[in-house]
């Protein structure tokens, strides 16, 4: 998606020859960026992804309703919030992120955009906004009528404090993925070579690192995001009996804090790194 430039230079309330400074910048483009997601096939694309897994799983759960699973708002969101959030985030990540800063290469927008006295951290940091607030929405939607469906299934006691840690966390893989994908859109001038290597590594190469990583170098794989977020369940789960210990020099499972310290440091280390590459880049 282009950035759009227009918005900065007409909005009513700067003052006419002066600029906004570059936090207000990152805002106006997120402003106008995230109008532009609302509008685009992509939003519509991400809400009918959306549309499609709550289909499958509600249609299941009210024909073939599991006793385990609705006997309890945790069980009952352990298992359909949990496991929907994280693929819905992947997808979130690649319809929304795998091509926002590799199309401003790819479309030449960038070269008539940074013409203008705005900085280019200002650009990144609206993209970036932008991105992860037409991802929450949809992540948002699947979440309200998640919550509706376990009202009905389970009853009133189905909305507990777990629940709202669980979106905690959730929204915190979030960012760290979009961190991620803007890091690697960063990397290319072409979209489809940002979008396709978003899609692989997340949707199953993680996962196959995280595998050879365990069973032939033996050891942890705390530097990989997918052997963090495992932790959005635990609070509805519980933190499982022997996470974070030590079995043959690996800990296959995180605990809370671990979790969180690694989602936290994707998100700070590959959005300052994907803006260090966008800050070098040159526009041609």
């Amino acid at each position: 998606m282009s950035a759009s430039s227009g918005g900065l230079a007409d909005e009513p309330h700067v003052a006419l020859g002066t600029m906004p400074g570059p936090v207000e910048q990152a805002f106006l483009m997120s402003r106008y960026q995230f109008r532009d997601y609302l509008r685009a096939q992509r939003f519509i694309l991400m809400l009918a992804i959306v549309g499609a897994i709550l289909a499958i799983l509600l249609a299941l759960v009210g024909h073939y309703p599991p006793p385990a699973l609705i006997a309890n708002g945790n069980a009952f969101f352990g298992s359909l919030w949990v496991g929907g959030s994280e693929i819905l985030i992947i997808f979130a990540g690649i319809i929304f992120g795998g091509d926002s800063i590799a199309g401003e290469f790819q479309n030449k927008t960038g070269y008539f955009l940074m013409g203008l006295p705005i900085k280019r951290w200002s650009v990144y940091a609206g993209k970036y906004l932008a991105a992860y607030a037409a991802s929450l929405v949809t992540i948002l939607v699947y979440f309200v009528v998640l919550v509706g469906a376990g009202l009905y299934f389970v009853g009133s006691g189905a909305i507990t404090t777990g629940l709202l840690g669980s979106v905690g966390l959730a929204a915190l893989y979030l960012a760290a993925l979009l961190g991620t994908t803007f890091l690697f859109s960063s990397m290319f001038k072409q979209s489809l070579y940002g979008v396709i290597i978003v899609a692989v590594m997340f949707l199953f190469g993680f996962a196959i690192v995280v595998d050879l990583i365990e069973g032939l170098v033996g050891i942890t794989p705390w530097f990989i995001i997918t052997w963090a977020n495992v932790v959005i369940a635990y609070p509805l789960t519980g933190v499982p009996a022997g996470a974070g210990e030590l079995i043959r020099n690996v800990a296959l499972l995180p605990t809370l804090a671990q979790g969180i310290a690694v989602m936290f440091g994707y998100f700070l280390f590959t959005t300052l790194g994907g803006l260090a590459l966008f800050g070098r880049e040159e526009f041609t």
